[in-house]
């Protein structure tokens, strides 16, 4: 297997649409992909609907079991050159009910994933996320987990600890509801304010619900803003590579 430069900063989201799960991204070289589950009838399946489930479309089929092979491939990480993959999980059933087989699932993949035990962080090669309408309450009673949760507005201006809230997940047409293109005067200065509020506690930052294309990646990018969501892998990968080679150009001339 060839090695791919790691893309720290591309997010892919529902990357379980795309042709190939998990492994579209990681030719890409994304360190953070997001999967929505469904329990049903005690196994949890990955799809964007429940009338989509198909039954060799599960959390370990498709994402846990690969990563376990990729992380023994790269001596316990997903890329060679970086600590850090996400895997973010999006509840979409019951939340206390899939949690608890989400958590019976995980204690498998333990070897592999970033855990807590008894308040102590024991990194690992994935870090899982859980995003959506499942919150800290799931997670912050257990001696041992195997997750994190992203936060919201309210927790980009908390202090709690990074090891229950690691990023911020804001909805960017509620943030800038007046955004058409190009930031206003007031815009850029609250995007600055938020990029600086959530990097300033140690947090990554990214918005969802967002335009999907060069100009605006370039805004997020130019903001300092952490992770870049997309559905077009490629074409984010062409342009994280580009603005990163020029910064290096940038720099050699100086």
């Amino acid at each position: 297997m060839n090695a791919t430069v790691p893309l720290l900063r591309g997010h892919a989201h529902n990357d379980y649409l795309h042709r190939r799960p998990l492994f579209d991204a990681l030719d890409n070289g994304f360190c953070s992909v997001e999967a929505d589950i469904f329990l049903v009838n005690d196994e949890l399946y990955v799809a964007h609907f429940i009338l989509l489930i198909r039954p060799n479309r599960t959390l370990e089929s498709l994402y846990l079991k690969p990563l376990r092979e990729r992380a023994k491939q790269f001596d316990g990480k997903i890329f060679p050159d970086t600590e850090r993959f996400y895997l973010w999980i999006d509840i979409k059933s019951d939340a206390h009910q899939t949690y608890k087989v989400l958590h019976t699932v995980l204690e498998k993949y333990a070897d592999i994933l970033t855990r807590f035990e008894d308040g102590v962080k024991v990194p690992g090669a994935v870090t899982v996320i859980l995003t959506g309408t499942a919150g800290l309450n799931l997670i912050q009673n257990e001696r041992i987990r195997y997750v994190c949760v992203d936060g919201r507005l309210g927790a980009l201006y908390s202090d709690i600890s990074t090891d229950f809230i690691p990023v911020i997940s804001l909805n960017w047409r509620q943030e800038f509801p007046q955004f058409r293109g190009t930031l206003s005067t007031a815009e850029r200065e609250k995007l600055a304010d938020q990029v600086q509020n959530a990097q300033s506690r140690g947090r990554k930052l990214r918005y969802w619900n967002a335009p999907d294309n060069e100009p605006f990646w370039q805004i997020l990018y130019d903001a300092g803003v952490d992770l870049i969501h997309t559905d077009r892998l490629a074409r984010l990968r062409i342009f994280l590579e580009g603005v990163q080679t020029q910064q290096s150009e940038d720099r050699a001339v100086r």
